[in-house]
């Protein structure tokens, strides 16, 4: 019989309207898919969820990472920028680690309505990203 997965998830407190709905709902769709939600760490906004998610990986209590977010598009290209960062160091996390990390941040690009609009789709994206790799 496999083990439970244990879940570590991430959440950025900016954009608090979104990413917290996100995160009840990353927590409620892990349950109901069977993984156990071992740690939650808030962190102040979407370009620190690496360094969360890297203390989550280090954990041998955690098999894998959900980290949710908004990254919602301005007036100049800073949204862009963000998510490279934070999607290259969250690939180098899984690397390193070997273990998995579901992204579930909204962006780049994302409008507000987007973003929002989104936010079931998003956390369910991330919680069934890491189960699913998981399992391979």
């Amino acid at each position: 019989m496999k083990k439970k997965l244990r879940l570590g998830i991430v959440v950025s407190s900016f954009n608090s309207e979104i990413t917290m709905p996100m995160l009840k709902e990353a927590i409620a769709h892990a349950k109901r898919s069977g993984a156990t939600v071992k740690a939650i760490i808030e962190v102040p906004g979407a370009y620190e969820t690496p360094f969360a998610a890297q203390k989550l990986l280090s954990r041998k209590d955690i098999d894998a990472v959900a980290v949710v977010g908004a990254v919602i598009k301005g007036e100049t290209k800073h949204d862009v920028a963000i998510m490279c960062g934070i999607t290259k160091g969250l690939i180098s996390l899984q690397l390193k680690h070997k273990k998995p990390v579901g992204l579930g941040i909204s962006g780049p690009g994302a409008t507000w309505k987007q973003a929002k609009a989104r936010i079931n789709e998003y956390a369910h994206r991330s919680v069934d990203a890491a189960i699913w790799m998981s399992n391979l």
